[in-house]
């Protein structure tokens, strides 16, 4: 064999195998006959075998086409069969994306936006990882996330999409002496004592930032890492604290109240976060696609 022969030119000696005729096949796959014809020569003479008899009425195949046909059908499924897997890894109804999340969100939104992408996109894997924002931040610098849905980043190191604004709001427990209507002030959380999160956490950042333009000083009683021992302790009767809104829904709504706050506004941005300079995953921005499109159309109805 002087040289490996084409898949093209597999292919058409495939197609005059079925059709046992020159001029059938080039007018099925668009080629003219002395194309056709000049490129069963050059595969003849590249295999070093003769593949077809021929003469002005039959096309047959000699002993080494028929040799050959069975090959060139595994190798022609076989190449299809590869470029249509992959094919759907290009597009991204196939592969894996690994997803970082703030826990309010993580526990709020997300999971339905996953079920909704998973009903359409059956073949992808979702990994789920909550951590607060300056963690998923390191882990997509890490390459163990591939985006996240966090606050803003603080380099240009990270293209950032916002879908939503989260403003800042009182919960206390319910039937306790702040049960009542109206917008409260930040001076509140100076007359009772302060459940905090932790500290370098988006949310802490942004109540100390708040609490220091409208010149009150607190002092937290408690400072905890999850949202779930946070409306365990107010729950409790233990405290009072100020939370975005998005995570009313990791604390008992029917056990606390809550109001919204006054003057300074207080309000934290939430948005998609991926590495400026790495082109995402095709399946990883297939889901960044869809969980933009849920979450705006979310952020507008509601």
């Amino acid at each position: 064999m002087k040289r490996r022969p084409s898949l093209n030119s597999l292919r058409l000696f495939m197609q005059i195998a079925y059709n046992r005729s020159f001029s059938e096949t080039g007018r099925l796959a668009s080629v003219s006959q002395p194309a056709l014809s000049r490129t069963i020569r050059l595969l003849e003479e590249e295999l070093g075998v003769r593949l077809f008899d021929r003469n002005s009425r039959n096309v047959t195949l000699t002993s080494a086409g028929e040799a050959l046909l069975p090959i060139v059908e595994r190798l022609a499924a076989d190449f299809d069969h590869a470029f249509s897997e992959l094919s759907l890894t290009f597009s991204g109804d196939r592969g894996r994306v690994v997803i970082g999340a703030l826990p309010s969100v993580a526990a709020g939104m997300l999971p339905g936006v996953i079920a909704s992408f998973l009903k359409d996109h059956p073949q992808v894997e979702i990994i789920l990882r909550d951590h607060l924002s300056g963690a998923l931040y390191q882990q997509m610098q890490e390459r163990q996330v591939d985006l996240a849905i966090t606050t803003p980043p603080e380099s240009g190191e990270f293209a950032f999409e916002p879908f939503m604004d989260d403003p800042m709001i009182l919960i206390a427990r319910a039937g306790g002496p702040l049960d009542q209507p109206g917008t409260a002030d930040w001076s509140i959380f100076a007359d009772h004592p302060f459940i905090a999160m932790a500290p370098r956490s988006s949310v802490r950042e942004l109540t100390d930032a708040a609490m220091h333009k409208a010149g009150v000083t607190v002092r937290p009683l408690f400072e905890c890492t999850q949202l779930a021992t946070v409306g365990a302790l107010i729950e409790a009767g233990l405290g009072v604290t100020a939370l975005p809104h998005s995570t009313l829904g990791m604390v008992d709504a029917s056990a606390v109240i809550t109001r919204p706050l006054g003057a300074p506004v207080a309000t934290r941005t939430i948005g998609i976060a991926y590495p400026a300079d790495r082109t995402l995953p095709p399946a990883a921005a297939a889901f960044m696609k869809h969980f933009l499109q849920v979450a705006r159309a979310a952020a507008l109805t509601g």
